[in-house]
């Protein structure tokens, strides 16, 4: 039997790479306020990962509005993210990225982003990593967002690697939906009960080793005893 081996890793963007997922919180709590919608900290957190209409009709909750005003709303909420995010810097990178893209590029792996966010370039560009990733896919790059694996898919064909080589980043359910629907080996960032789908659960990418990740895809199946969230 051929054992397969690791080569590449594909990254979430938002609570993975940076906390902008706080910053989606923060904008759209301020439309729903504007417009008078319920909203609260569990909704966010269920928006993690989500595409930006997906995640206004998760807001609306049934209600019915033209498409004009989904239109100006999600432009509405964009236009509040883009204000927030000229003050992001490379300080904003979440522990760990920096040392595991460094150790991933002196194994050999490719690397990329594959984020339901539309903004996903001007992000990484603000936090100065856009170079260290072989391919980007974002929320412009395929017609089914998470939990569809299509970004996933996509960028493993862009990297030419088979979905079975590939360890995916991520921090929210649709996105280890996705992921594993690709045929992905899944480590989840994050609390377990926000990320229990994954094969391997961390509490931040400074936990993650890449002996763990070649593992991972060798075995096609979680370590034993490699909980390693603390």
């Amino acid at each position: 039997m051929t054992t397969m081996t690791l080569q590449a890793l594909i990254f979430d963007l938002d609570g993975v790479l940076t906390d902008t997922a706080e910053l989606h919180y923060r904008t759209w709590q301020r439309v729903a306020e504007e417009e008078g919608f319920a909203f609260s900290r569990s909704l966010g957190d269920q928006l993690r990962g989500v595409s930006r209409r997906a995640s206004l009709e998760a807001i609306l909750a049934g209600r019915v509005l033209s498409e004009a005003q989904m239109t100006a709303l999600q432009a509405r909420k964009n236009d509040h993210f883009l204000t927030m995010l000229n003050h992001m810097t490379p300080a904003d990178l979440l522990p760990g990225v920096l040392p595991l893209l460094d150790d991933a590029r002196a194994s050999g792996l490719r690397t990329a982003v594959a984020s339901a966010s539309q903004n996903a370039h001007a992000v990484l560009d603000r936090l100065g990593i856009r170079p260290r990733f072989d391919v980007i896919c974002d929320g412009h790059s395929v017609l089914h967002s998470k939990p569809a694996p299509d970004l996933f898919l996509l960028a493993a064909t862009r990297l030419n690697v088979p979905p079975s080589a590939c360890v995916v980043f991520e921090d929210a359910a649709a996105g280890i939906v996705g992921a594993r629907a690709a045929g992905m080996m899944v480590v989840g960032v994050g609390p377990p009960s926000r990320v229990d789908g994954a094969n391997l659960v961390v509490s931040s990418l400074a936990n993650v080793r890449l002996a763990d990740l070649q593992r991972l895809v060798a075995d096609r199946q979680p370590p034993a005893a490699e909980e390693m969230y603390a």
